[in-house]
């Protein structure tokens, strides 16, 4: 699975956030390597944690435009909602791949383009 970034998203945010939008920005990719680790915490032991964890990650990353990453954590959101055991499995297999590629491509746009 390749990682996605929507640059639209970053431009509108940094456009938006302006002298703010490289602290949030890092900020936000460090939100995104512990919500995964809250998530994988809660996986087995707090269903509605796990929900709220992924569903905290899928919006972050679709704000800042980690397109990938927060299809990711939606179908994990909505393979524990559904119940659905294999989605949620297939898809943690692929999370750190996600927020390390996401990460790793945001903050090389934002050497790029501040």
């Amino acid at each position: 699975m390749s990682v996605s970034i929507d640059n639209g998203a970053l431009e509108s945010m940094q456009s938006l956030l302006g002298e703010q939008f490289e602290d949030t920005l890092v900020f936000c990719c460090s939100e995104f390597e512990r919500l995964e680790n809250d998530l994988k915490l809660a996986l087995d032991s707090d269903k509605q944690e796990a929900i709220r964890h992924a569903h905290s990650l899928k919006s972050n990353a679709a704000q800042f435009g980690a397109i990938s990453l927060s299809s990711t954590a939606r179908a994990i959101e909505q393979g524990l909602i559904k119940g659905d055991d294999a989605s949620v499995e297939e898809n943690m297999q692929v999370i750190t791949e996600q927020v390390v590629g996401s990460k790793s491509q945001l903050l090389q746009w934002l050497t790029m383009n501040s």
